[in-house]
C-alpha cells in the first residue's frame, strides 16, 4: 500500500495519497482523476543531516525559551501594576 504524490492536471493541486490495489485516486480539491504521479525522493538520513536537524531544533528551542521568558515578564509586569 504505497503512498504516492500527485499533481492534479485540472487545478494543479499537489497532494499525497495512499493507493489501495487498483483504486484510482482523485484530487481532494476538485475530485478530478486527471492526475500526474510525481517522482518522490527518498529521505536520506546521515550524520550530517542529523547534525543539521539538531542545530535547527536547538535554535528553535532557544527562540521559544526566550519568547516564554518575555511573555512571563510581561504577564508579571501587567499584574504588578
Amino acid at each position: 500500500m504505497p503512498i504516492y504524490e500527485y499533481r492534479c492536471e485540472s487545478c494543479e493541486h499537489e497532494f499525497e495519497t495512499l493507493v489501495l490495489g487498483q483504486e484510482k485516486p482523485e484530487c481532494p480539491s476538485c475530485q478530478s482523476q486527471d492526475l500526474e504521479r510525481l517522482l518522490s525522493l527518498p529521505r536520506v538520513h546521515s550524520s550530517s543531516t542529523k547534525a543539521m536537524s539538531m542545530r535547527a531544533a536547538k535554535k528553535r528551542d532557544k527562540t521559544q525559551a526566550t519568547e516564554r521568558v518575555i511573555t512571563q515578564h510581561e504577564y508579571e509586569r501587567s499584574h504588578n501594576d
